[in-house]
């Protein structure tokens, strides 16, 4: 069994780990050992012993912080105690065989904060997952404590019918109901310390099947920072193999031939060296209404890749195509859009024109290193799709994906052209989710990122 240093540095470890902090066996093994050499009397020590040993990263020693304040901050039990000084004979005789009932009567702070945390411990209050389980939780934290046979007292006081003995289980209830409040007070910082970020998980599994075109204002920002994260994931991802890549091969011949002067011995180490090509990635989004919020994120998506992408270049287009990468670089995203919006969308798509646009504007810029990602429902209200332009911009690029917002079975119908569309793209496919989103762009890059 743990000792109670143990414990408490066991339980913050999975605190830290339920707020994405990775703690390695050997990390947990290292803070353990600090603990014991420092103790728990120094907290500023003690919290930067800890942050050494266990975050790696900024972002780690932001939620290091954060996580260290919430667990080692005790609110509960910290207001003017319910009722000081000695118990009466009474009292005393009525209390004798419960000690919750005595601690309360004694108004005992300290001694009611520490059979909290121990009965916390006995119904694994660290296990809380989901919000739902907050009532549950602190009903099987009091009775450890010994609220059923509080409760069971005081109902056998009222009972009696004497006097003082319904002054007796007045006073019991009044101190239970504020046990109560110290309770929840308790089982909020479980939450916040345990469950938080499980909750943050399960809402941004929700929002990233959640349809791109349905998106509510409320969900919006969070929205845009799943994005963002997803975006960083992706170039981290592949920034690492590119800086693998980038090493090389040890070129024998030409270093066995720098050696000869040296007997032999490889002082110089020559090293195959290859051109490590970033792609460029063109994105050509469809701004109409009915499209515009997949676009929007399809925009932000992409310009959170630029660790990754060598050169990217961002085109809108309603009945006529514009460059966009200016206005995102230089306005905050909101205001990017708005802009947008504002200067192209809201009118009658015309897909034709806007390839017709696009050839003119970046034509030269198309070669063999060019992957064209182009965001739309293919609907060009009647007019000439220019599938001729649209079978050169395939044959001078080296991929072009096309993401269609629509299900598949609308492609063809009415002013749809998107089944002509298809046959000259490398890859067409159904986005309207966020994770449909984020699978098809690793898939572009894992497939025509050069290795």
């Amino acid at each position: 069994m743990a000792s109670p240093m143990q414990a408490t540095i066991e339980d913050f470890i999975k605190a830290l780990r339920a707020s994405e902090v990775r703690v390695s066996p050997a990390e947990a093994s290292d803070a353990h050992r600090a603990l014991l050499e420092i103790g728990y009397d120094d907290r500023t020590l003690l919290k930067d012993a800890l942050c050494i040993a266990l975050a790696k990263t900024e972002d780690e020693v932001e939620r290091f912080d954060e996580c260290f304040d919430a667990y080692f901050t005790r609110d509960e039990f910290r207001g003017k105690p319910a009722a000081q000084g000695q118990m009466s004979a009474d009292e005393a005789a009525g209390a004798a065989e419960l000690p919750l009932a005595e601690l309360l009567l004694e108004g005992d702070q300290v001694s009611l904060a520490q059979m909290m945390e121990q009965a916390a411990d006995r119904a694994r209050a660290t296990d809380v997952r989901l919000n739902t389980q907050r009532n549950l939780l602190s009903r099987r934290m009091l009775d450890e404590m010994g609220l059923r046979e509080l409760e069971e007292l005081i109902q056998r006081l009222r009972e009696m019918g004497l006097p003082r003995d319904q002054d007796l289980a007045d006073r019991l209830a009044e101190r239970r109901e504020a046990l109560f409040v110290e309770a929840g007070k308790f089982v909020d910082r479980q939450m916040v310390l345990y469950a938080s970020e499980t909750g943050r998980r399960m809402r941004e599994k929700l929002l990233g099947e959640q349809k791109l075109t349905s998106v509510e204002p409320e969900d919006m920002r969070q929205m845009e920072a799943l994005v963002k994260r997803m975006a960083k994931r992706l170039a981290t991802r592949y920034s690492r193999k590119r800086h693998r890549a980038a090493r090389g091969k040890l070129d024998v011949r030409k270093t066995i031939r720098k050696s000869m002067p040296y007997g032999g011995v490889p002082f110089d180490i020559v090293w195959k060296t290859e051109t490590i090509e970033k792609p460029k990635i063109v994105a050509i989004c469809d701004v109409s209404r009915s499209v515009q919020a997949a676009a929007q994120f399809m925009l932000l998506f992409l310009y959170s890749l630029n660790e990754v992408v060598e050169k990217l270049e961002a085109f809108a287009f309603s009945d006529r195509l514009i460059r966009v990468g200016d206005i995102l670089d230089e306005e905050q995203l909101d205001a990017a859009i708005a802009g947008i919006i504002k200067k192209i969308g809201f009118r009658p798509t015309d897909y034709g024109r806007a390839l017709v646009d696009f050839t003119e504007l970046h034509r030269d810029e198309i070669d063999r290193h060019t992957t064209i990602i182009i965001l739309g429902d293919g609907r060009s209200n009647y007019a000439n799709p220019r599938l001729d332009i649209m079978r050169e911009i395939a044959h001078r690029s080296r991929a072009v994906i096309w993401l269609n917002p629509e299900p598949e079975t609308y492609w063809g119908q009415g002013d749809s052209r998107m089944n002509d569309y298809a046959r000259l793209c490398h890859v067409a496919k159904v986005c309207n989710t966020l994770n449909q989103l984020e699978r098809i762009i690793e898939d572009v890059l894992r497939t025509y990122l050069p290795h």
